[in-house]
C-alpha cells in the first residue's frame, strides 16, 4: 500500500525573490521574463524552498536574448536524463499548431515514446506560424542537444522541443543554438537549478511554478520514488490536450505505453479542467519522461487492476492537479482562484462540460472580480452548456452554491429551481476571500430521474480583472 507520508506534496511556503527592492503595488507582467521583477509578495508562498527530485535527471538554464528588452535574464532551459527515458505527451489542438510542436509529436511518434534524453525550452518567442523555416529551427534546437549530450542524431533524435512567446515571430535562432551548450554546462540536479529551470520557461508569468513530491508504490514499499514537475503559463489558457508548457520527470520505471495511458487521464482532470481566458494556444504542450533510475518492478500494465499502474495514475494525477492549479493562481490581473464543481450529472463529460461553460464565462468571471454574487450568470452559463445530453440540465431539479473554503456552511443561493432569499452581507464577505468553490448540484443523484447518474465534473478558474485588459492590450509592446 502507499505510505501517506511518503505521498505528500513538497510543502510550498517561504520568500524566494529574483529581484529585490521593488514595491508592487499591482502585478506588473512582461511578455518574456524580466530579471529586474520582484515576485509579487501574494505570490510568495508558492515558491518551494527545497525538493525532493527523481535520481538521474539534470536541469539548467542560460540567457540567449530571445528578446532585444531580456539582456541577461535565462531563457532557454534544458532538462536531461543520464539515461534514455520513456517518454510521453500531449499536445495542443488548436489547427495552427506550432512548430515545436509538430517536430516534437513527430520525434514522439517515430520513436515510439522510447529513448528520449532531453526536453529544451526557449521563452520569448512561440516559433508558431512560421513556416518551413520554423520547423527547421525547432529541429535545429533538439540536434543541438543531442549534441551536447553525445547522441547520434537520427532520424528520430532524442529531445523534445517546446517553445513559448509572441507568436508569428521567427526564433533568433542562432542566439539559442549558442545559449544550448552553455545550459548543458551548468546542468545540475540541486533545488536551486531547477527553481532556475522554472523560472526560464516563465512569460507573463508572476512566479516560477515547481512542485515534487516522493512516494512509494506497492510492489516496492521499502524503494522511494520521485517525481517533479515544472509549468508555465498566465494568459492564453484553456488547455486542449495556454500558452501552456509542462514537464513532469520521475524515476519510475514505466513503459512508454503505460505512461501515455497515466499522463492522459492525469491530463484530462488537470490541465484540461483550468481556464485562465478561454483561449486555446498553439503551443500548449506537457510531457513526462519516466528514466527508471530509482530501479523496482517497471509499470507495463494499462489496467488498474494493476497495483502499481492503479497507484501511479493516483498520484501523478493529483499531482498534475496540484501544479495546474498553480497556473490559475497566477492568471493574468488574477484576484481569485475559484473551483466550480458540477455534481449529479449522468455523465462525466456532461459535468465537465457546464463547468468549463461557467469557467469561460466573462460575466461570471467579472461579477467574480467585483465581489458580487450574481448568480444568474451561473445559471445562465450552465443553460447554454453546448452539446450536453437531452435531460442533463432540468431546472426544477438544479441548485447552486457558494462554498466557502474555511469551513463555514454554504450559502444556498438556489434550490431545486427556486431562489433563495440570499443574504448579501454574507455573499460579499464570502467574494472578499481569494479562493472560492461554486457547486452546482444537477439533482440527478439517488433522488433524481430514472436513469440519472451522480457523475461529477471539476474546473479550477480565475475572474477577470481591468489588469487582464490592460496585460493583452500591450502584450508586444
Amino acid at each position: 500500500m502507499l505510505k501517506p507520508s511518503h505521498n505528500k506534496l513538497t510543502p510550498i511556503a517561504g520568500l524566494t525573490r529574483f529581484a529585490r527592492g521593488q514595491s508592487w503595488q499591482h502585478q506588473i507582467r512582461y511578455s518574456s521574463a524580466n530579471v529586474n521583477t520582484a515576485i509579487p509578495a501574494s505570490k510568495q508562498k508558492f515558491i518551494p524552498t527545497s525538493g525532493t527530485y527523481p535520481a538521474g535527471f539534470l536541469v539548467g538554464a542560460a540567457h540567449a536574448g530571445v528578446k532585444a528588452s531580456n539582456t541577461s535574464f535565462p531563457d532557454v532551459a534544458l532538462i536531461c536524463s543520464e539515461t534514455p527515458c520513456s517518454a510521453a505527451a500531449v499536445f495542443t489542438t488548436n489547427k495552427f499548431q506550432a512548430a515545436p510542436v509538430q517536430v516534437s509529436k513527430e520525434i514522439i511518434k517515430k520513436s515510439a515514446g522510447k529513448g528520449i534524453r532531453a526536453v529544451v525550452i526557449n521563452s520569448g518567442c512561440a516559433n508558431a506560424v512560421t513556416g518551413k523555416l520554423g520547423l527547421e529551427d525547432a529541429k535545429s534546437m533538439g540536434a543541438k542537444v543531442d549534441e551536447c549530450n553525445g547522441v547520434s542524431s537520427d532520424d528520430a533524435g532524442s529531445t523534445i522541443v517546446m517553445s513559448t512567446g509572441v507568436i508569428g515571430q521567427r526564433l533568433p535562432i542562432q542566439k539559442i543554438l549558442n545559449a544550448i551548450p552553455k545550459a548543458h554546462s551548468s546542468l545540475g540536479s540541486e533545488h536551486n537549478a531547477w527553481l532556475a529551470t522554472a523560472r526560464a520557461i516563465c512569460t507573463t508569468d508572476t512566479f516560477p511554478k515547481l512542485l515534487s513530491q516522493s512516494f512509494t508504490l506497492p510492489s516496492s514499499p521499502t524503494r522511494t520514488y520521485h517525481l517533479a514537475g515544472m509549468t508555465k503559463g498566465a494568459g492564453m489558457i484553456h488547455p486542449n490536450m495556454a500558452t501552456l508548457l509542462g514537464i513532469l520527470c520521475t524515476d519510475v520505471p514505466i513503459e512508454p505505453t503505460a505512461l501515455q495511458s497515466l499522463l492522459t487521464h492525469a491530463v484530462t482532470r488537470s490541465f484540461n479542467s483550468i481556464s485562465i481566458d478561454g483561449d486555446t494556444s498553439t503551443n500548449d504542450t506537457l510531457a513526462i519522461l519516466a528514466n527508471g533510475a530509482a530501479g523496482g518492478e517497471p509499470i507495463t500494465s494499462t489496467s488498474t487492476s494493476s497495483a502499481d499502474y492503479a497507484a501511479m495514475r493516483d498520484i501523478l494525477t493529483s499531482f498534475a492537479q496540484s501544479l495546474s492549479q498553480l497556473v490559475v493562481r497566477d492568471g493574468e490581473g488574477a484576484t481569485k482562484f475559484v473551483t466550480v464543481r458540477v455534481r449529479n450529472s449522468p455523465s462525466h463529460e456532461d459535468a465537465k462540460t457546464i463547468a468549463s461553460t461557467i469557467a469561460r464565462s466573462p460575466l461570471v468571471k467579472t461579477a467574480l472580480y467585483g465581489k458580487d454574487a450574481n448568480w444568474g450568470r451561473i445559471l445562465c452559463a450552465i443553460g447554454y452548456a453546448p452539446g450536453v445530453a437531452q435531460g442533463t440540465v432540468v431546472p426544477e431539479r438544479t441548485s447552486v452554491s457558494f462554498k466557502p473554503v474555511d469551513g463555514s456552511a454554504v450559502l444556498k443561493l438556489l434550490v431545486n429551481g427556486e431562489p433563495e432569499t440570499v443574504d448579501e452581507e454574507r455573499a460579499s464577505a464570502i467574494l472578499q476571500s481569494e479562493d472560492l468553490e461554486i457547486v452546482v448540484d444537477l439533482g440527478g443523484g439517488e433522488k433524481g430521474e430514472k436513469g440519472m447518474g451522480g457523475e461529477e465534473g471539476v474546473y479550477w478558474f480565475c475572474d477577470f480583472s481591468h489588469e487582464y485588459v490592460t496585460i493583452n492590450g500591450d502584450y508586444r509592446t
